[in-house]
């Protein structure tokens, strides 16, 4: 099953209660269902009008490539061409570093991606997880 509007409303919600506990900057959140497609995104006041991009980009990448944020910055370094090249294939949408955060079911399967962005990437994927845990889902970072 897929991730419904309610558990991304929570998500959120928690995400953003995580960031003000952790005094991080303000916060954008966006929760993708296992297609890439949004089911929910909020900008905290405060956060710069482009951090819809980032975030939906940590969260694409994650989702499209089955692959959490870390493991896609990890990647990047490693084979900066592969990157560079899916970047190509996806229109230029992934954005290879923590934040993205993979949603699997009890199976392993990949149900969906949190983006987060605002602050330390590390942060941003800190404050992903406690909203992703606390809607009683599995987090990827």
């Amino acid at each position: 099953m897929g991730v419904s509007l309610r558990k991304a409303r929570t998500i959120i919600r928690k995400t953003l209660e995580k960031g003000h506990e952790m005094e991080l900057k303000p916060l954008s959140v966006v929760v993708l269902d296992a297609g890439g497609h949004v089911i929910a995104f909020e900008r905290e006041d405060g956060a710069a009008p482009g951090r819809f991009a980032i975030a939906h980009g940590k969260a694409y990448g994650s989702v499209m490539l089955g692959m959490a944020g870390t493991a896609q910055m990890q990647r990047a370094e490693a084979q900066a061409y592969f990157m560079a090249a899916v970047n190509g294939v996806y229109g230029g949408q992934v954005v290879p570093v923590p934040g993205g955060v993979l949603l699997r079911d009890k199976k392993g399967e990949v149900t969906g991606a949190v983006g987060v962005t605002g602050d330390t990437s590390d942060n941003d994927a800190a404050a992903a997880l406690a909203g992703i845990e606390s809607a009683g889902l599995i987090g990827e970072i």
